[in-house]
């Protein structure tokens, strides 16, 4: 690969100035585990394949969605933009060498984000849209084209049945967003939950950028009580198993735990007499002190056994700890 491209994610490069990796420094990191890693995507970019009978996911390596085909036309579980076009090939694809039609007639929304349903448009206006009623109302207050707002919505629960397949589709309360729902193919033995657990991955930057902490903590819990053998959590190369759920929930347990030990810990009041009049520094200096200390027994444990373990672990500290304090109460003091 010539080096002025730089891989982002498969399929995807940027170009970058010849002398850019000659003048900055970049960290090193733990190497990913193999079993962090999924199948190679084909020469268009993505990779197509079933999970369960007429069930089947797209990704191109950094992002994932479903498809279901049935005898009267195709669901499609998100629409990623990074896909984009390549949603329609994989459909094609697999629709030609099985004899069914390739036409999608229902758009099922995980949530708002532009990063999952940002190619929603590409599907035209006669698509049946199905999403959370706070996804339609998120996507009227953003008025973006890409993604139509939901023609069909639900509060709790919802039953989508085409062509003689069952979705059920629930919402348990706020998570990663206020509007993000559960996908449950029963007939398939499959979970969609997008964008809480990464199969093999520790989470991304800042707690995967959750609006709702102590719910994107309990919803593992919740995927678990519902009955499946394979998972779809909406990023990178591979499905996921109850087991990845379980081993998320144990590197979540661990980090709340050194969470909890940094605050009964790491003394504040050194930070505010180095800093003086600087609160913000003092602050930031006991915060990151704290944090460092929780994230590193985690990094120790995790490196090998969840890909970039030591990557995001210091923002992903910072958002659990902040949660503990604010939303929970833990670590505060009432003056005597």
């Amino acid at each position: 690969m010539p080096d002025h491209l730089i891989p982002v994610m498969a399929g995807h490069l940027i170009r970058a100035d010849p002398g850019f990796m000659s003048t900055i420094e970049l960290p090193e990191y733990a190497p990913v585990p193999q079993s962090a890693t999924g199948p190679a995507v084909n020469e268009h970019g993505y990779y197509v394949g079933r999970v369960e009978r007429n069930l089947y996911w797209v990704t191109d390596g950094g992002y994932q969605a479903a498809f279901l085909t049935t005898a009267d036309g195709v669901v499609l579980f998100d629409a990623p933009p990074t896909i984009g076009h390549n949603l329609q090939r994989a459909i094609d694809e697999i629709a030609a060498a099985n004899g069914v039609p390739n036409k999608v007639t229902h758009l099922v929304y995980s949530h708002h984000h532009a990063d999952h349903i940002g190619a929603s448009s590409l599907f035209g206006p006669d698509v049946v849209r199905i999403g959370h009623a706070e996804t339609k109302r998120l996507l009227a207050r953003t008025g973006d084209p890409a993604r139509p707002a939901p023609d069909l919505t639900f509060d709790t629960k919802h039953a989508l049945e085409v062509g003689g397949e069952t979705v059920n589709l629930a919402w348990h309360g706020s998570n990663h967003t206020p509007d993000n729902i559960y996908i449950h193919l029963p007939g398939h033995e499959t979970l969609m939950l997008i964008d809480v657990v990464v199969p093999g991955w520790a989470s991304f930057a800042a707690f995967n950028v959750n609006v709702d902490v102590p719910g994107s903590i309990a919803a593992p819990d919740n995927a678990l009580d519902y009955p499946w053998k394979h998972f779809i959590g909406g990023h990178l190369g591979r499905l996921g198993t109850r087991d990845d759920l379980t081993l998320h929930q144990h590197y979540l347990a661990d980090i709340v735990d050194n969470v909890r030990t940094a605050l009964a810990t790491v003394d504040p009041m050194p930070f505010y007499a180095r800093y003086g009049d600087n609160v913000w520094a003092a602050v930031k200096a006991y915060l990151d002190t704290a944090s460092a200390q929780a994230a590193a027994p985690v990094v120790e444990k995790y490196s090998g056994v969840l890909g970039a373990a030591d990557v995001f672990i210091t923002s992903t500290v910072f958002v659990i700890l902040e949660s503990l304090r604010l939303d929970l109460g833990e670590g505060l003091y009432i003056h005597p």
